[in-house]
């Protein structure tokens, strides 16, 4: 019986940051100027390195990790190379530090949900799947009277194998995790027969298509036998899983209140039995805790409270690792007049290993432009990539990145298979960057609405 891997821990990482595979060191630990699906930044990323390997050797406990830089300067993509260099299915859960602040749960109960949600626990079943080769994908898209903008309806898809193909009608819960994951003709998938769940393996050898020094997609054989099969599937549930299950099944019993209250918090009592479930799992070898990472950007907007909650989140002996990314300098630590470096207390920076991120050369910012139009499947002219370059230096790197759809959109307005620097020049003329908008706002200061 065969087996695979399937993670349903934390949330989806961005698609921008999904060629990530790695830091991209040697052997030695130093960083290959182009590796991993990172470019530069290497002394941050050997230091990044280093960490790993205080990680896999449990010699991490009681600290955490500070990223910061300035805006555009990789401290995301450093933080999930970080989780992919700790294996595949290291959960990963990203969170800004501005959603801790909800209407419908304290900012305790919003920490303890991610941190819960960055702890796997891996348990092992048989599954019934499909798995294949996408040969032919398909999104159906419809009108909606609750949205101005089509959306998806479902997926026709065909899968291949070295025995058979099949074409298959998917409904828009599979057809939305299919464009989530940026599943293409080429691709191995994976989809559970009774839970609707997709996985993408990597991408099928031999299938043609621009294959990349930096790696990006991991190239594995063409699948054997018949498309649906039972597997063996390793699944990696976070504690939030465990947790929201048993809420949802209490308070079934209750009323649909009770339901409703149970996806707004999680009690002690049902945290307490999910700890004493996944203990006797793990005391009969049924399953493996699988702490994983869980990264708070824009950290300098947590206050005092919050810091509290990390600092005694760090100490926990099932803690995942945290990592704290920011961009700010000396600034006041929210709700107080008390100045500090990055906006945080100076005992949790104490406990912090910091890494600087430093702005992007030239040379840099073209590659990483490259790379971004090849996900995009953006073709760019050879002059348009170094006008997006120079855009990139002058204004910002990600005000360069964000001019590549509406470069191509205009690009096939205009009748043209690549982006050109006309197409470039007209979409910066259409779209502004921070410093044209405020120039702009200056301009028209007297008209605008206080």
């Amino acid at each position: 019986m065969e087996e695979v891997k399937v993670s349903l821990t934390g949330a989806a990482i961005a698609s921008i940051h999904s060629h990530i595979t790695g830091l991209g060191l040697d052997e030695n630990g130093r960083a290959r100027k182009i590796a991993g699906g990172l470019v530069g930044q290497e002394e941050a990323r050997e230091a990044a390195g280093i960490i790993v390997d205080m990680i896999k050797k449990g010699k991490l406990g009681g600290r955490g990790i500070l990223i910061a830089g300035p805006p555009g300067t990789g401290k995301t993509a450093i933080a999930i190379a970080i989780a992919r260099e700790l294996g595949q299915d290291t959960p990963f859960v990203a969170l800004n530090a501005s959603e801790i602040y909800s209407v419908e749960k304290k900012k305790s109960e919003v920490l303890m949900q991610a941190v819960r949600r960055s702890i796997g626990v891996r348990i092992r079943e048989e599954r019934r799947v499909y798995e294949g080769v996408v040969t032919y994908l398909k999104f159906i898209r419809r009108r909606s009277p609750l949205s101005p903008y089509p959306i998806i309806a479902g997926a026709e898809l065909e899968l291949e194998t070295t025995s058979e193909s099949k074409r298959f009608s998917a409904g828009p819960e599979i057809a939305e995790q299919l464009l989530k994951l940026n599943v293409k003709k080429g691709d191995v998938i994976i989809i559970d027969a009774d839970e609707g769940i997709v996985r993408k393996l990597g991408r099928a050898k031999g299938w043609g298509g621009r294959i990349f020094d930096i790696g990006g997609e991991r190239q594995i054989e063409k699948p054997k036998g018949p498309i649906e099969k039972v597997k063996e599937i390793t699944r990696i549930l976070s504690l939030h899983d465990i947790d929201v299950s048993i809420a949802l099944q209490r308070a079934a019993f209750i009323s649909l209140l009770g339901v409703l209250s149970a996806e707004r918090e999680i009690s002690d009592e049902v945290r307490q039995r999910t700890d004493e479930m996944v203990k006797k799992l793990l005391d009969e070898r049924k399953a493996e805790l699988v702490p994983g990472v869980l990264f708070i950007d824009d950290a300098h907007l947590l206050d005092l409270e919050s810091y509290s909650f990390i600092t005694k989140a760090m100490e926990s002996d099932f803690a995942p690792i945290i990592i704290l990314a920011t961009n700010r300098g000396i600034t006041k630590i929210r709700g107080t007049d008390i100045e500090s470096p990055h906006g945080m207390p100076r005992d949790l920076l104490d406990r912090l290993l910091i890494i600087i991120t430093r702005p992007y050369t030239r040379d840099e910012i073209r590659e990483i432009i490259r790379i971004r139009a090849d996900e995009e499947e953006v073709p760019l002219t050879d002059d348009a990539l170094e006008r997006l370059a120079d855009i990139g230096v002058e204004r910002s790197l990600r005000y360069a990145i964000q001019l590549l759809e509406p470069a191509m959109t205009i690009a096939e307005r205009r009748g043209k298979l690549k982006v050109d620097v006309q197409d470039v020049e007209e979409a910066s003329r259409l779209f502004s960057d921070i410093r044209k908008s405020v120039e702009a706002l200056e301009e028209y200061k007297d008209l605008m609405l206080v």
